[in-house]
């Protein structure tokens, strides 16, 4: 069995885990914490609500980022900021097509997230808000790749482009 969890991402003056769009979230742990306040938390396990990026960023004012990593086979990735909004997608893709399965609606996984192509262009405008650059080739790299063995890898990769401090 792999890892179950959420790594959040963001910035503000305070510890993340005190504010409370993550209210819910008890037990997270910080992993990195950057210049500006940008920080790493992680809220391991595959039970409970960890809250809601949309209400993380508005709270925040910047960027705020969460990686569900599910079984250390893929991970959904769900991106909000104030100006720009919010977007989905998913790291491993193939994985989670499997994981999916057979929706009983008939669902894909593009119902479901964005097309690669189309989360890397949202990314450089969520790392451009976040007050970092990135190209759309480096991070659609990152998106369209298959886990080495643990696809949280991938989602340390995209991070790390994308500005977060170091894990």
């Amino acid at each position: 069995m792999g890892y179950w969890g959420y790594f959040v991402v963001g910035r503000a003056e305070r510890p993340l885990a005190e504010l409370d769009a993550l209210a819910g979230a008890e037990g997270l742990i910080r992993r990195a914490a950057g210049p500006d306040g940008r920080q790493v938390w992680e809220y391991p396990g595959s039970e409970g609500e960890i809250g809601s990026m949309n209400a993380l960023a508005a709270q925040t004012g910047a960027p705020a980022l969460f990686g569900y990593v599910m079984d250390s086979a893929c991970v959904v990735v769900e991106a909000a900021a104030p100006d720009s909004g919010g977007w989905t997608t998913c790291l491993a893709r193939t994985a989670m097509a499997g994981r999916l399965g057979a929706d009983r609606e008939g669902l894909t996984l593009e119902d479901y997230f964005l097309e690669p192509r189309d989360a890397a262009e949202r990314a450089v405008v969520w790392a451009a808000e976040a007050g970092h650059t990135v190209t759309a080739e480096s991070v659609l790299d990152v998106l369209t790749a298959d886990p080495d063995e643990l696809a949280e890898n991938l989602l340390f990769r995209l991070l790390a482009l994308l500005g977060a401090p170091p894990l």
